[in-house]
């Protein structure tokens, strides 16, 4: 099994209109008009290590690390959103396991509302399809990789070490 790879495979990814990453907001502080994209990523774990990729150059929070995962589109489950998006992303079929962390987190224009669940790879390896990068890391090199606000939230809880 490879722990560590790199891709540089360029292809478009979806961005803001103004292109710039977003600043997180406090819960209390932001708009309750505002909309709220429900995301859905998995914490896949082998061998003690634990898979993460990195957003593309060109995307929302460019090159920031998060588990994989994207967003449900409408008429999905989070089950059916999960499995196509890490197909799509690292050409892999998991299957879904239990709901471990769901946790709302607003950013300036919207809320990432992010479900994590437990996941297990049952066919294929992952490869960079629409990921800048990924490695298999253990939680104790969590802290080498600059996460997106709302996976460091919910790796956090998962780690039990919440900041006051």
């Amino acid at each position: 099994m490879v722990y560590r790879a790199l891709c540089t495979r360029a292809a478009p990814d979806r961005r803001t209109s103004s292109g710039q990453a977003e600043e997180p907001v406090s819960p209390t502080d932001r708009n309750p008009a505002q909309r709220t994209i429900r995301v859905v990523a998995a914490i896949i774990e082998q061998g003690g290590r634990y898979l993460i990729t990195q957003r593309r150059p060109n995307a929302v929070l460019p090159l920031l690390w998060e588990f994989p995962g994207g967003k449900v589109e409408a008429g999905e489950t989070d089950a059916r959103a999960l499995a196509r998006e890490l197909t799509e992303r690292l050409g892999v079929k998991v299957d879904v396991g239990e709901l471990v962390s769901a946790e709302p987190h607003a950013y300036e224009h919207y809320t990432v509302d992010l479900n994590v669940y437990a996941c297990r790879i049952v066919h294929g390896e992952p490869e960079c399809i629409a990921v800048h990068s990924f490695r298999w890391v253990t939680s104790a090199e969590f802290d080498a990789y600059p996460f997106t606000p709302a996976d460091e939230i919910s790796m956090n809880k998962l780690l039990g070490v919440f900041d006051a």
